[in-house]
């Protein structure tokens, strides 16, 4: 047996660090505790591609994983990386992590709908999740509760694949990437075939990247969203804030039109200017959010007159503006210019492109920006997005889980599965995007949210969130 298949049986199965996770699912996490600690929220599972369904035998090991999250802690040694290497996270936030517990049994309720119920362990059929909650509590269960169920599917389900060569092909596509000038990070967590596959794919990235210092290509792997890798490789751990945040802060407030400015508003006050500085712009499209980015962020010295439709409700602390003295020298910035750039997650990505510049310029923002495109890329779309980003003035990265090969050198496609915020304090959670296939939430409130914000719905033809990775359809609109 090959050295990474006698790795792979070594290690156990499902989820076993607290920081195998994505780093914006804990930084949403600190910010929530200062602000929001006792918000109770639920949230709901959907399979984009619903003719990948699992087996009885599956979901039956999917449930005894999900019970095996309860006992999971922080070790000493992740409290010391965090610390060491995580400043932007509170030392209160940092003691509350250490001595934080998931309690499966009480949040996560999951049940089986076999298509044709014979009792056999055999029967396929549809999985429901929910998780119910305080947002402090339930926030961090959503990368585990997709990679486990990815995990039961390419477990029981597609089994027509396996570990041979995947660091090989991984290190193949590295260099590809590296050799053409893309800046990229490892964002595969949530769809991942199991543990061993994501560190093989981290292996052949890291194998990539010394390649290319030595050749002196212009790429750069900047490191990944898991916090568990980051750690095991010392790499950096990559993420700054997800749809979640947005959506919540809406629901609480029930104000859609001043929602993306809070949110922009409480994350500064958490974590300063110039940190984490990635902002997602399409949660309720990315219209009316460069709307709230043009706005002048409060100062010191304006915040006695400021707009309290950016106060949240019931928030335990006051988003208080910076302090320091870099930030006092400033007279007057906008969102858009404390901001490093943006992440596209939805929509089409060259009219994202030339939408950011026309903003930036209408700004009169100079500054090169960043932008991080993260929607189901693979090397094409990757190389062509740098070179239109590049030329647009931009700075393009990417965040890139498309690594995963089936046994026979084929594209294995991923279960394309989402964990959204559904409702919190009792109101239905929604986000729209700026491709109709990623609606999410209440019809009703998706409606009348893009009524009250005059939403355009637009339509890109490789969108379709059932088929564009390959996954099967059903033939049902989604």
């Amino acid at each position: 047996m090959s050295e990474s298949g006698l790795q792979g049986r070594m290690l156990p199965d499902g989820i076993f660090s607290l920081l195998d996770t994505d780093l914006y699912k804990l930084t949403m996490q600190c910010a929530i505790l200062k602000y929001l600690p006792d918000v109770h929220v639920t949230y709901a599972f959907t399979n984009r591609t619903p003719a990948m369904k699992l087996t009885r035998t599956a979901f039956h090991w999917l449930k005894t994983q999900i019970s095996k999250l309860a006992n999971i802690s922080l070790t000493t040694q992740e409290f010391d990386y965090l610390q060491a290497n995580c400043s932007y996270f509170s030392k209160t936030y940092l003691l509350f992590l250490r001595s934080f517990r998931l309690r499966p049994s009480k949040h996560v309720h999951a049940s089986f709908t076999p298509t044709i119920d014979t009792e056999s362990p055999d029967d396929v059929g549809d999985v429901h999740l929910e998780v119910e909650g305080c947002w402090l509590d339930t926030i961090l269960y959503e990368i585990p509760l997709l990679a486990l169920t990815s995990e039961a599917y390419f477990k029981f389900c597609d089994t027509d694949w396996n570990h041979k060569d995947q660091e090989k092909r991984a290190y193949a596509k590295g260099c590809r990437l590296l050799e053409h000038g893309c800046i990229f990070s490892e964002f595969g967590s949530r769809r991942r075939r199991d543990y061993h596959t994501q560190d093989l794919v981290l292996q052949g990235l890291g194998r990539a990247a010394m390649e290319g210092k030595r050749k002196g290509w212009l790429g750069k792997l900047s490191g990944t969203s898991n916090v568990h890798f980051a750690m095991k490789y010392n790499i950096p751990p990559i993420g700054t804030v997800a749809h979640e945040w947005f959506m919540g802060i809406a629901s609480i407030t029930n104000d859609y039109e001043h929602a993306n400015e809070t949110a922009l508003r409480y994350w500064v006050g958490c974590f300063g200017e110039g940190v984490l500085g990635i902002a997602l712009t399409d949660t309720f499209g990315t219209l009316s959010f460069l709307e709230a980015f043009a706005r002048i962020m409060p100062t010191p010295a304006n915040s006695m007159h400021e707009d309290k439709a950016t106060i949240i409700p019931g928030a335990v602390n006051p988003p208080l503006p910076p302090t320091d003295a870099a930030a006092s020298s400033h007279d007057e910035r906008s969102y858009a210019q404390i901001f490093a750039g943006v992440r596209q997650d939805s929509g089409d990505p060259l009219e994202y492109i030339k939408l950011m510049r026309r903003f930036y310029d209408g700004e009169g923002i100079q500054e090169k920006k960043t932008i991080v495109f993260s929607d189901s890329l693979n090397i094409e779309l990757c190389i062509k997005y740098m070179h239109a980003a590049s030329e647009a003035n931009f700075q393009p990265t990417f965040g890139i889980d498309d690594f995963v090969h089936g046994s026979d050198g084929r594209r294995s496609s991923p279960l394309n599965i989402v964990i959204k915020l559904s409702s919190a304090q009792g109101t239905p959670a929604i986000k729209i995007s700026d491709n109709i296939g990623k609606n999410t939430g209440d019809e009703e409130t998706v409606h009348k949210v893009k009524a009250t914000l005059g939403y355009v719905e637009k339509g890109w033809e490789e969108g379709d969130e059932r088929t564009r990775w390959g996954g099967k359809s059903d033939g049902k609109e989604q």
